[in-house]
């Protein structure tokens, strides 16, 4: 069995304006890199399919689903880009990457489960996990993590999963559907207080939120994640595991003031995948995020595959 790496050029076509940090090129510089270093060999290249609108409103409210909808078509076929917020911007291009990235998460899911993959890792954008129920935010429109983790859960009978969230910033939008639905279990750090302002105070018991002060290292974040995630991930024995993979937390990253390094992916993936391996048959599937420095990006994502697909460095 093999790692898989799910990917679309549409992921790509969806364009926020000129210097904006959530970028086309972010794609560009992991794919570079790992043909770079020969790693893309190791990996299961694929495209990913258009998530179906009922796979949507297991994370989402349908009625966000559908004004979403009516509003990315519009804007598609009007040609046009819309400010949601400060941020976050849609454009012509938006729905069809929205629907491809959740579509790739979803896919990877299934392809796991079924066995016919060890893991996958879903290059995609606009990212998830600021999306909440019924709000898009933070460069996010629909939350890829959250709906490939209801799908586990209600379409393909796993009754525990785990969702391993390591970006810089809080993933609000995900706390917010899946707290309380103690079929899931929500580890996570971030830098705080940093966009969006939240997670200091859990929102569910099934919740294990570090929130770590600006200038944080690398460190202090593995001393944390030993202290606080891993014995209830032992205890939880999750059926599959879902990375939130931002990678902004890296020293590089001008977006946060964490002081991750290449190592430190390396480390908490290892972690991770030891759980999933005792636990849930290796089962994991993960989705990009953050990472705005497109070196640091890039060099984070191959640390994080390497792991994944058993590649010695």
């Amino acid at each position: 069995m093999t790692t898989a790496y799910y990917s679309h050029p549409a992921c790509r076509a969806h364009d926020m304006g000129a210097g904006h940090p959530e970028c086309p090129q972010r794609l560009d510089a992991i794919a570079d890199h790992l043909r770079a270093t020969g790693l893309d060999i190791a990996l299961d290249w694929r495209e990913a399919p258009p998530a179906p609108i009922e796979a949507l409103e297991r994370a989402h409210s349908a009625n966000y689903v559908l004004q979403m909808r009516d509003l990315l078509q519009r804007l598609r076929d009007e040609g046009e880009r819309k400010a949601l917020d400060p941020d976050t911007y849609a454009g012509p291009a938006t729905w069809d990457a929205a629907l491809r990235a959740a579509g790739a998460a979803l896919t990877a899911t299934d392809a796991v489960i079924d066995g016919e993959l060890r893991n996958a890792f879903c290059a995609v954008r606009p990212p998830g996990h600021h999306a909440t129920r019924d709000q898009a935010m933070g460069f996010c429109f629909f939350n890829n993590v959250a709906v490939a983790a209801r799908h586990a859960l209600d379409v393909r009978g796993l009754q525990r999963v785990a969702i391993v969230d390591f970006d810089v910033h809080h993933g609000n939008g995900t706390e917010d559907i899946v707290a309380g639905d103690e079929r899931v279990l929500m580890v996570s750090f971030f830098q705080h207080p940093l966009y969006p302002g939240s997670g200091a105070v859990p929102l569910g018991t099934n919740m294990v939120n570090i929130p770590v002060p600006p200038y944080t290292r690398g460190p202090e974040v593995r001393s944390l994640i030993e202290a606080m995630w891993m014995q209830r991930l032992e205890d939880f024995r999750p059926q599959m595991v879902f990375f939130s993979a931002g990678f902004d937390a890296h020293r590089d990253d001008d977006l946060g003031q964490l002081g991750l390094v290449e190592a430190d992916y390396t480390w908490i993936t290892k972690r991770i995948k030891e759980v999933a391996d005792r636990h849930a048959q290796g089962r994991i599937v993960s989705c990009l995020e953050g990472g705005y420095d497109l070196g640091a990006l890039a060099r984070s994502v191959a640390a994080h595959l390497r792991v994944l697909a058993e590649v010695d460095h």
